[in-house]
């Protein structure tokens, strides 16, 4: 059960963000990181961060946050920007204003409208494609 709150609580969220328990490391607005960021912990970029990273647990690139450098992690969340390829245990999620010059490699991979991406997708290992019509912050039928 520890592992599973260091990550994501899977209860059949669609979102990794709806259910993360907490993040343990980050980068905040106005800083830059060079280096490598490893282990088993949550982290959330808000700043710069120039290196590499092999994450157990979830990365977040924020709005105001660019990664350069390879990223690899279990699930990586990227609505700021990054250059250089991203690499997913579980899942990759792309939100609508996100900017990536680089490949995304994962088993699951979820790119919103608005989000730009340059380069190549591989989905490996992939057993069923599962089409969705986004439901949330759209008008209801009166």
């Amino acid at each position: 059960m520890q592992a599973v709150e260091k990550k994501v609580k899977k209860q059949g969220f669609r979102r990794t963000l709806d259910n993360i328990i907490r993040f343990t490391s980050s980068v905040g607005e106005g800083t830059t990181f060079t280096g490598t960021f490893g282990g088993g912990e949550n982290i959330v970029v808000r700043g710069q961060v120039h290196g590499k990273s092999d994450v157990e647990g979830v990365v977040v690139i924020a709005e105001t946050g660019q990664w350069i450098g390879e990223l690899v992690a279990d699930v990586v969340i990227v609505a700021g920007q990054v250059e250089g390829d991203i690499s997913a245990r579980e899942k990759i999620e792309v939100q609508s204003g996100a900017k990536i010059k680089g490949n995304l490699l994962s088993q699951v991979i979820a790119i919103e409208s608005g989000a730009v991406h340059e380069g190549r997708i591989d989905m490996k290992n992939i057993k069923e494609i599962k089409h969705f019509r986004e439901k949330r912050e759209q008008p209801r039928d009166s």
